[in-house]
């Protein structure tokens, strides 16, 4: 009995396809078996002196990445601003009806 497991060899380039771009744009990108959002590329007039911000502090990881985190950190940040605001309101509310009884 042979034990040898022999593992196919890729080192013709011939005998796959090659990838192009417009296979990659046809493919549905996922996080396990879930579609994920892809990025979109956008045009947007900002100020100079934001750039130069955002390029200053970015270093090696680039200044468009530090915007789009930013841009998230502040929506969760109004989102937890909004859920705290209404949750004071209900709570005030709700103590004046108390105080009223």
């Amino acid at each position: 009995m042979n034990n040898t497991y022999s593992s196919p060899t890729f080192d013709d380039q011939d005998e796959y396809p090659q990838v192009t771009q417009a296979d990659l744009a046809r493919a549905t990108f996922r996080v396990g078996l879930k579609p994920a959002p892809r990025k979109r590329r956008v045009t947007i007039l900002l100020d100079t002196v934001l750039i130069d911000y955002f390029k200053a502090k970015a270093g090696e990881r680039g200044y468009q990445t530090l915007i789009n985190d930013t841009l998230r950190q502040m929506i969760a940040h109004y989102d937890l601003e909004e859920t705290l605001r209404r949750v004071i309101r209900e709570e005030l509310h709700s103590q004046s009806q108390l105080a009223q009884v």
